[in-house]
């Protein structure tokens, strides 16, 4: 199996073992995400800004990535530091600071339902830029199985959970926030479709420099998450009177911050060792662990569309991963 194929060839089986652990841990952190964050609500709501827990991530994985090259974790390349290299991860940083602020506007151009439903598209548009920009070709049991892991997260969307005061399956959120027709405007079906293409590009260009580069995973991550910060920097200090950076946090606040700096680590190892396909089928498998999770804390409903969504993510892994 090659690194493309989401594979590590020529491993020893401790590695392979530590290969696969990366990955359930990486699975297990974004699939929490969603039920940590329902438990922070007070009165049904967030009680603190969005972009405090964006910047404070940013500054976790910062400082966790300049901790591992001071202590020797990675070893510091020999000769002048190559800041030169850095420049690139600008491109990197705007992008995803791009793709965070556009899930917040497309709120305002379609329902959740609808949301959740069509931003499913990013696994067809990141297979797109991986094709096109690292000049891989999949095979038609590898694009099946794409299609199958788009068809999981629609299913998913649509109705994987259901509350039990709701007679009505649906994603969880907009059945909380009460009734709301589904609907999309013509600007919400372009911001979508933007959306989905920066989230493919962003994922395939970072891995591209990642690959490209002979520099400590270590150190391109100091890169960056110094991009990072500085940009969400500028974004919460221009983002209006609000609370404070640290108003509002809790225990489990913290939590999410830290799971969420741990799994950003994590997915920097799998795009430069694994592929951005990888990433996806990470991403898809970790449905399973949130809807757990959210029926067993949330005490939300598993319905028939969970169970079939689950299926086809686990045919799509035969598919894609299984001896062909």
């Amino acid at each position: 199996m090659s690194v493309e194929d989401g594979g590590m060839p020529g491993l020893a089986r401790p590695r392979q073992a530590r290969w696969t652990l990366m990955l359930l841990l990486s699975t297990a952190m974004y699939g929490a995400h969603a039920p940590l964050l329902a438990l922070c609500h007070v009165n049904g709501r967030v009680p603190f800004r969005p972009s405090s827990a964006v910047l404070l991530t940013e500054l976790t994985k910062l400082l966790l990535c300049a901790f591992s090259l001071l202590v020797g974790w990675q070893a510091w390349p020999q000769g002048a530091p190559p800041w030169r290299q850095a420049a690139p991860f600008a491109i990197s940083a705007l992008l995803y600071g791009a793709n965070n602020n556009l899930v917040i506007y497309l709120q305002r151009y379609m329902d959740p339902s609808t949301y959740q439903v069509l931003s499913n598209l990013k696994i067809g548009s990141t297979a797109l830029f991986y094709c096109l920009c690292l000049r891989h070709r999949l095979s038609a049991r590898q694009g099946l199985a794409l299609m199958l892991l788009m068809a999981a997260g629609v299913c998913y969307a649509a109705g994987g959970l259901q509350d039990p005061g709701s007679t009505l399956p649906g994603p969880v959120p907009a059945a909380a926030a009460g009734p709301m027709s589904l609907h999309i405007t013509p600007l919400g079906l372009l911001l979508l479709i933007l959306y989905c293409l920066i989230s493919g590009l962003s994922s395939v260009y970072t891995e591209l420099l990642m690959k490209r580069q002979r520099l400590p995973l270590a150190l391109q991550n100091l890169f960056l998450y110094t991009f990072g910060v500085l940009l969400n920097l500028g974004l919460h200090a221009g983002g209006g009177p609000g609370p404070g950076l640290l108003e509002g946090f809790s225990g489990w606040a913290a939590l999410v911050v830290l799971s969420q700096a741990l799994n950003g680590l994590l997915m920097s190892a799998v795009m430069k060792h694994g592929s951005s396909i990888t990433r996806l089928f990470v991403v898809s498998c970790s449905l399973v662990v949130n809807a757990v999770l959210s029926a067993a804390l949330l005490r939300l409903q598993l319905t028939a569309a969970f169970f079939l969504a689950t299926l086809l993510i686990g045919l799509a892994v035969r598919l894609y991963y299984g001896s062909h």
